[in-house]
């Protein structure tokens, strides 16, 4: 027991087959799709980012992969620092590590980014 509740430990196969369930069907969108809120950022998402017990640049990189439509349609830098409300600069980074993880991937003809398709 924590001090602020019950703790619940998961064993690495129990978290592979949550995380596996969970993204079913819509890939990355549907695991993530909480943290995004369409054009303008979630307000949990604010909320958490006020949190000392929270790492603000994780948030961010699970809001900048959550932004991506679960149909693997690819996006611009632009389009992701638009909906997040973020500076150019800043998103790109993020997506260059997201890039260079294999999380997301890039076309090299348009330069944009899109999530991984199955095949």
């Amino acid at each position: 027991m924590s001090d602020t509740g019950i703790t619940i430990e998961l064993t690495s196969a129990q978290i592979e087959r949550v995380v596996r369930r969970a993204s079913d069907g819509d890939g990355v969108s549907n695991l993530l799709g909480g943290l995004a809120g369409g054009a303008e950022m979630a307000p949990r998402y604010r909320a958490l980012t006020e949190s000392p017990r929270m790492s603000r640049s994780l948030l961010l990189g699970l809001l900048v992969l959550a932004s991506f439509p679960a149909n693997g349609d690819a996006l611009a830098v632009t389009d992701v620092a638009a909906r997040l409300d973020m500076s150019p600069s800043t998103t790109h980074r993020y997506l260059t590590t997201l890039l260079a993880v294999g999380l997301l991937e890039q076309d090299p003809r348009t330069r944009r980014y899109h999530t991984p398709r199955p095949g």
